[in-house]
């Protein structure tokens, strides 16, 4: 079969679209033929070494396609069923990643454990059905499993247009919460206002907490989606309400930010580190979208073979919506 593999750590170029053997399904397992696999930003860190994996590795945490056959002991599945992956795996009170811990999605062929596979829903696209479960997943998990979001709460959200931006983004408007979001772009800002976004500002030219406070009627924002680090943690502890909710998943920018001790005691601030999901993450967000409340986007669809371009349209910045690659059936 075809896989896009790493061999080495590095940029775009070290991505090598090549053969590898067919594998076989174990006890427990699917045989899945991948139609659609996404790309992560986890992708891109893993492919620079941070962190750097055993290699040669097939990357790529979610993928969506059809069953091609099914190891013993498997039953609720038949061939030719269309699945989706759900990439988090639990075991020794741990979350492992497809693609991180194990050889990844990004192949023609992925023996995958029958756990981790959900029916694809009928009005879901392979496309869209590997866009969803890694950003979707984390995204439930911060604001309903952690933060124990509630109807009517404003949620600011950094960098709209990223995966985990845009799945809480959507969320928040599936559950009843008030959306305030920030961009860099004027573009992302306007397409996120069309989408229902209350608030949307420009985090490089306006001042964000004044933003956040006005919107608010001054009391702040009840819930933090935090991203970025270094460049927002400020800004985000300025910005949370008295008894706010700030929820860490990443650092884009940086994993040092300045504390800021003061506004934790002052305000009573809870801060909560919030890594993928489980099971009922997965399963409480893919029901939102089976239910149209929650919606996928889409950003740009590129072939297998052409992975390196993938990355590079996801480490540009430009993308509003998952960037995704069509895998030949």
């Amino acid at each position: 079969m075809k896989a896009v593999r790493i061999h080495e750590d590095g940029g775009p170029e070290v991505l090598r679209y090549e053969d590898v053997p067919d594998p076989e399904p174990q006890a427990g397992e699917v045989l899945v033929e991948l139609r659609a696999a996404g790309v992560n930003h986890l992708d891109i860190w893993i492919r620079k070494g941070l962190p750097s994996v055993p290699k040669p590795r097939i990357l790529g945490a979610d993928g969506a396609g059809v069953v091609a056959a099914l190891g013993d002991g498997v039953e609720g599945f038949a061939v030719g069923d269309r699945v989706v992956v759900n990439p988090g795996i639990v075991h020794d009170g741990r979350i492992t990643v497809i693609g991180e811990h194990t050889d990844g999605t990004c192949c023609e062929l992925k023996a995958i454990p029958a756990a981790q596979l959900y029916p694809l829903a009928e009005q879901l696209s392979f496309e869209e059905g590997a866009a969803f479960p890694l950003v979707f997943e984390t995204a439930y998990r911060m604001l309903v499993t952690k933060a124990g979001l509630r109807e009517g709460e404003w949620v600011l959200i950094w960098g709209i247009g990223g995966g985990v931006a845009l799945a809480a983004f959507e969320l928040c408007r599936a559950l009843g919460a008030r959306a305030i979001v920030t961009s860099s772009s004027n573009d992302k800002l306007e397409r996120a206002r069309g989408l229902g976004a209350d608030v949307a500002v420009n985090h490089s030219e306006d001042d964000v907490v004044a933003a956040v406070k006005e919107a608010t009627g001054g009391a702040g924002a009840a819930v933090v989606v935090e991203t970025v680090g270094e460049a927002t943690w400020e800004r985000s502890l300025a910005g949370a309400a008295s008894e706010g909710r700030v929820v860490v998943c990443g650092a884009t920018s940086g994993h040092s930010p300045p504390a800021r001790l003061y506004r934790l005691w002052w305000k009573q601030l809870v801060v909560y580190g919030s890594t993928m999901g489980t099971p009922a993450d997965f399963e409480g967000a893919y029901e939102l979208i089976r239910e149209g409340r929650a919606r996928i986007h889409v950003d740009s669809v590129f072939p297998l073979a052409d992975a390196a371009k993938a990355h590079e349209r996801l480490e540009s910045g430009a993308q509003f919506g998952k960037v995704v690659l069509k895998i030949p059936g």
